[in-house]
């Protein structure tokens, strides 16, 4: 492995730690707004939008680091 590669997989694994914690943020901010912790537009709105929030922050968490991994694997070699 060249020094080039040893950084090149850093900044993907911390990307990849990035867009989790993104993730984890999305769905603590929207579990707030479910529970009526902010307000941003009214009740029925804000839990809507904290609903959609838990919704992206999910799906950041649980499947965009595995789409990224599988993109960013390395050729097999035979």
């Amino acid at each position: 492995m060249t020094p080039n590669d040893d950084i090149l997989a850093k900044k993907r694994y911390f990307a990849i730690v990035a867009i989790r914690l993104a993730g984890a943020m999305l769905v603590l901010i929207g579990f707030v707004l479910i529970r009526g912790g902010w307000e941003l537009a009214g009740q029925p709105t804000d839990r809507w939008i904290g609903v959609a929030l838990v919704l992206i922050g999910a799906f950041d968490f649980a499947v965009m680091p595995r789409l990224l991994a599988r993109r960013w694997r390395s050729p097999r070699e035979l």
